[in-house]
C-alpha cells in the first residue's frame, strides 16, 4: 500500500531528517519526495510505501501528528488511493 505525506509549516532545520528517521525506523520506504520553500513556508510531499512496514497507516498517521506538534508544522498522511480520488479533475 502507498501513502501520501504532506508537511507544511515554518522552515527550520531538521524537518526532513525527523520525518525520514521515523519512516526508516518503521521500514516505510520513501518512493518519491519533493520539497520547496513558498513565502518562507516549508512544503514537502512524499509518496511512501508500507509494503515492508512494521506498523499500519493509522498508527503512522497518529505518530506523525504528534511529531508535527514537536516540529511546529502540520503533517498529514493519507492512503494514496484516497489522495488521488480527492485530487481528480
Amino acid at each position: 500500500m502507498k501513502g501520501i505525506i504532506t508537511v507544511v509549516g515554518g522552515d527550520k532545520v531538521g524537518i526532513i531528517a525527523k520525518v525520514s528517521a521515523y519512516l526508516a525506523q518503521h521500514s516505510i520506504n520513501i518512493a518519491d519526495i519533493t520539497q520547496t520553500i513558498l513565502s518562507g513556508n516549508f512544503v514537502m510531499m512524499m509518496m511512501v510505501e508500507f509494503d515492508k512496514a512494521d506498523i499500519d497507516i493509522d498508527t503512522a498517521r497518529k505518530d506523525l501528528t504528534a511529531e508535527a506538534e514537536n516540529l511546529g508544522v502540520e503533517i498529514n498522511l493519507m492512503n494514496e488511493k484516497v489522495f488521488s480520488a480527492m485530487h481528480r479533475i
